[in-house]
């Protein structure tokens, strides 16, 4: 029962993004003895920001779902599903010229947990939590539609409920805008 409530939030969360999405990226990650995969649609905002300097503000908004599978040594290592919705910005050249073109993102969003114990010795305290990450990478292909990303991610609570251990993941990210 509890899995088809995760499920069905999922799917209320997912299913107005989807329609609207003008991209899709898929995400692997390591961190805390934790890989994770995650499978994520965005929408572009299509709006600027500091048009008159080189370096241009954008974002798009990023809801995705995805997989933690814990492999430490303790023991009590379970799946844990995530669902995020985070609004993302990226600083971008103002005269992308060429066919690869560098970038960097600043996020902040929100996360539900399916299990806030990871594995013995790493509680969350909490299903919600806050999900930032940081990330560099290229734009690729004529019509810039390809971006290959690095980034840093951190998952906490923000310190509303105790332990708040967080967790750090180290991730690859390859987005098809369309």
């Amino acid at each position: 029962m509890n899995q088809a409530k995760h499920a069905f939030w999922a799917l209320a969360l997912l299913s107005g993004s989807l329609c609207a999405a003008d991209g899709v990226s898929v995400e692997a990650g390591y961190g805390y003895h934790t890989t994770m995969e995650r499978l994520s649609w965005s929408r572009s905002w299509d709006q600027r920001w500091f048009t008159d300097q080189p370096w241009n503000l954008t974002g798009y908004w990023d809801v995705g779902v995805g997989r933690w599978t814990p492999h430490d040594a303790a023991g009590g290592n379970h799946e844990v599903n995530d669902f995020g919705v985070t609004p993302v910005w990226r600083i971008v050249p103002a005269q992308a010229s060429g066919t690869v073109v560098p970038f960097a993102e600043l996020a902040v969003g929100v996360h539900y947990i399916s299990d806030h114990e990871i594995y013995n010795g790493r509680n969350m305290s909490t299903h919600f939590q806050f999900g930032d990450h940081v990330g560099a990478g290229l734009s690729l292909g004529p019509q810039h539609d390809w971006d290959m990303m690095l980034r840093f991610q951190h998952l906490s609570n923000a310190g509303l409920q105790n332990p708040n251990p967080g967790m750090n993941f180290y991730q690859v990210r390859l987005t098809h805008w369309y």
